[in-house]
């Protein structure tokens, strides 16, 4: 995987050290991945990519070989705005002041919040399968509740979900990860030796716990704070699975709209991981939304 790219950390401050690849020649590009994963799930994206751009493909902070630094009782370690925080740092560290910005997941959460918080700093922005935060947990339903039952089970207070998970990890990630549904071998080999290796620390399980209960409290305030005060400035992409649960329960387009004014966007045949399941298509998106 990732033939040609080096891998490395780098300090990004707070004693946070954040684990990236990097390669490519172009325009800067940042890849954020989601959760249970790491920044492994650009593997089949980010060489296509680097022949336009400079591709960097990085480990939120609490997952993969980045830091887990301990929270606090208002999870703002975990918030988007702090991980968000890490990954300024970092292109900043590589040179690069201002960059194109995609995110998967969690990762998709962390770009929104960066895109509002620093929009000096994004280019364009892509969001792969996800709507704003608020906007899930403002209309939650009982499809909602049951489908997207892990917001709610991990967000419980410490140390109920990191004790239930601990009890078989790997049972747990596979359960988590086999949407629609998938296969165990659905995932690349070395992909998915990485993604297990991270989640068997139970440094990153709690880490992950965090993250979901900064999104029901911290993530949320911090939403609802520019909900109708400021909107994210540059354009952006929205591409969700078709066989997911976005398709089913939302006109996402719609909802983006009322938090950016340059929206555009489509369903791509797949699932929840999209890079992984259709990552031609996915490249060719970046491709002509980023436009290098």
């Amino acid at each position: 995987m990732f033939d040609g790219f080096a891998l490395s950390t780098i300090d990004v401050g707070g004693g946070v050290q954040i684990r990236f690849r990097q390669d490519g020649k172009g325009p800067p590009l940042l890849l954020l991945h989601g959760n249970p994963q790491t920044h492994a799930m650009w593997h089949k994206v980010a060489p296509r990519l680097a022949r336009r751009f400079t591709v960097v493909a990085a480990d939120l902070r609490g997952y993969g070989g980045s830091s887990k630094p301990p929270s606090d009782e208002e999870h703002a370690p975990y918030s988007k705005r702090a991980m968000a925080a890490d990954q300024i740092a970092l292109m900043r560290a590589l040179g690069h002041e201002r960059f194109f910005l995609a995110g998967h997941d969690r990762g998709g959460r962390v770009a929104y919040r960066l895109a509002l918080d620093h929009p000096e700093r994004v280019l364009r922005l892509a969001v792969l399968d996800i709507l704003p935060t608020l906007e899930h947990f403002r209309r939650a339903d009982m499809r909602f509740g049951l489908g997207y039952w892990h917001w709610f089970f991990l967000a419980q207070p410490y140390d109920l979900p990191e004790r239930l998970i601990g009890a078989d990890p790997d049972e747990y990630w596979f359960r988590h990860t086999a949407r629609e549904p998938k296969p165990r071998d659905f995932f690349a080999p070395e992909a998915l030796e990485d993604y297990l290796a991270a989640f068997r620390d139970p440094a990153t399980r709690h880490a992950i716990c965090e993250d979901y209960r900064a999104a029901a409290t911290i993530d949320c305030a911090h939403d609802e704070a520019d909900f109708g005060v400021r909107k994210i400035a540059c354009p952006v992409l929205a591409l969700w699975g078709a066989r997911g649960k976005l398709q089913e329960w939302y006109d996402v387009c719609a909802i983006w709209r009322d938090w950016a004014d340059d929206v555009t966007g489509r369903a791509l045949d797949c699932g929840h991981y999209l890079p992984e399941e259709k990552p031609d298509e996915v490249a060719e998106a970046f491709e002509a939304f980023f436009g290098a």
